[in-house]
């Protein structure tokens, strides 16, 4: 049975206080939209805290971004919603919030896509990087385009990050594994590095979903999680970097050497 667009309205606020009490939106930031049907979205509006969003609030646009109904104004990144809405025909609401491990990551420059926890292999497969885009135009989105067939939950450089789904409970609860995942690798970092899936282990996870009944577009190429058999730890490379180092030192001080004898 669909709900009403009352009821839409009031799944909004509920997510937006939420998302507000986990600290996920400072001020007035992140949005929530979700689709009415094939022609309207329902979307919060811009500059209101989505702590302190009423039903009344929000606002209808078309799926061009056109405001249809509402007292304010509409989301500036409701043309991101959009794009997401047209390339995946499955999803029903999209969440975007500045969560703050998730974002560090993003803001580092480093995609959550190693093979870590089996939930998030299941459910996600992993969550990948968007390079930067200016914010409220259509270069928000462009990095974003390889990503959103394949995953249901992005990164977004220097910004944030988006999840979505089949309704607005999912979407949210794919954005609280996007921050979980964060966490737990921003942890497992500090202890000397995590310790990977090997592949053989996340072939297992995927091939388990039908079990679990989970629809996931992420199961291979862009979707796939990096394995253990792929993996390049940080500690490695920091070792590899230092050797390097000591090598071109020992070039420069051989170079020294060698101009001091020209000297004499």
């Amino acid at each position: 049975m669909s709900k009403t667009e009352q009821e839409y309205r009031q799944e909004i606020v509920e997510l937006g206080r939420l998302m507000y009490q986990k600290g996920w939106a400072a001020a007035n930031d992140g949005n929530v939209t979700i689709r009415l049907d094939d022609h309207r979205v329902l979307c919060t509006p811009t500059g209101v805290s989505k702590g302190m969003m009423k039903p009344e609030d929000m606002c209808v646009c078309d799926m061009d971004g056109t405001l249809l109904e509402g007292p304010r104004s509409r989301t500036s990144e409701i043309l991101m919603h959009l794009t997401i809405y047209r390339m995946r025909a499955d999803v029903q609401a999209v969440v975007h919030a500045h969560p703050p491990v998730a974002t560090g990551f993003a803001v580092a420059g480093r995609p959550l896509n190693l093979a870590l926890l089996p939930e998030v292999v299941v459910n996600l497969g992993c969550v990948p990087l968007a390079e930067y885009g200016l914010p409220g135009t259509p270069e928000l989105t462009r990095d974003m385009l390889a990503y959103i067939p394949c995953h249901d939950a992005l990164l977004m450089g220097n910004h944030g990050a988006v999840a979505y789904g089949e309704d607005s409970r999912t979407a949210f609860f794919n954005m609280e594994t996007v921050e979980h995942l964060a966490q737990v690798t921003l942890v497992a970092e500090l202890l000397g590095g995590p310790r990977v899936l090997p592949r053989r282990e996340v072939q297992k996870l995927f091939d388990s979903r039908g079990r679990y009944g989970v629809a996931s577009n992420a199961a291979s190429g862009q979707g796939s999680p990096v394995v253990a058999e792929e993996h390049r730890p940080a500690n490695e490379r920091l070792s590899i970097t230092r050797e390097e180092l000591a090598s071109l030192i020992e070039e420069i001080l051989r170079a020294r050497v060698e101009e001091v004898k020209d000297v004499r």
